[in-house]
């Protein structure tokens, strides 16, 4: 769906610019933006890399498991319906661990391979479970102690003060996390009434 919005955007955009006649300034532009960002990809391959780096090495050193351990009450509060030592916890705290370090990109694979363990948890494949909506609330909101990845787009801007946005995505990831999690269980709190009517009554 997003290709076909991206698709039509620029469609759009180099109609209108052919109606107006600034066909030569719209291609220059994205000659120039294409540019642009080969340098900012760049620039940012040197911090996913480290940051790749050592999420890797956590994982094969172990820590996963033993931060999985430490975080398990509030992972128990929060996905209550994944067994305890269950693949699914580590590959949610590797994913948390990334998002928490702010490393966007580095999080997305994991964030997959932890969905991809609830999905084998899932006994209804077809329908979202309480714990895959619980995953998703905290992918999306992420709590971020070090925005690294704003930091070295801030940087690679040539920003003069790259780090003086932290405090405001403390407290908006902080807000943003408590105001879904709280969505989250009330809706789950809900649906599991409302299954539990049904059953009662047939």
């Amino acid at each position: 769906m997003l290709n076909y919005i991206w698709f039509g955007m620029l469609a759009i955009g180099f109609a209108v610019a052919i109606m107006n006649g600034r066909i030569e300034e719209v291609t220059k532009a994205a000659i120039e933006s294409s540019g642009t960002a080969v340098q900012l990809s760049i620039g940012l391959l040197g911090i996913m890399c480290m940051w790749s780096g050592l999420m890797g090495i956590a994982e094969k050193s172990g820590l996963v498991k033993r931060l999985a351990r430490l975080v398990r009450p509030l992972l128990g509060f929060l996905f209550p319906g994944i067994p305890k030592d269950h693949p699914a916890l580590g590959a949610v705290v590797m994913n948390l661990a990334a998002n928490f370090l702010g490393m966007g990109n580095a999080a997305t694979p994991l964030g997959i391979k932890a969905m991809g363990e609830l999905q084998k948890l899932n006994s209804n494949k077809d329908t979202c479970t309480d714990a895959m909506s619980m995953f998703l609330v905290l992918n999306t909101s992420s709590i971020q102690l070090i925005p690294a990845t704003i930091i070295a787009l801030r940087s690679a801007g040539g920003s003069s003060n790259p780090t003086e946005v932290i405090v405001t995505i403390w407290i908006a990831s902080v807000c943003a996390t408590i105001t879904g999690v709280t969505a989250a269980k009330i809706l789950s709190f809900w649906g599991a009434e409302r299954r539990r009517k049904r059953k009662w009554k047939y």
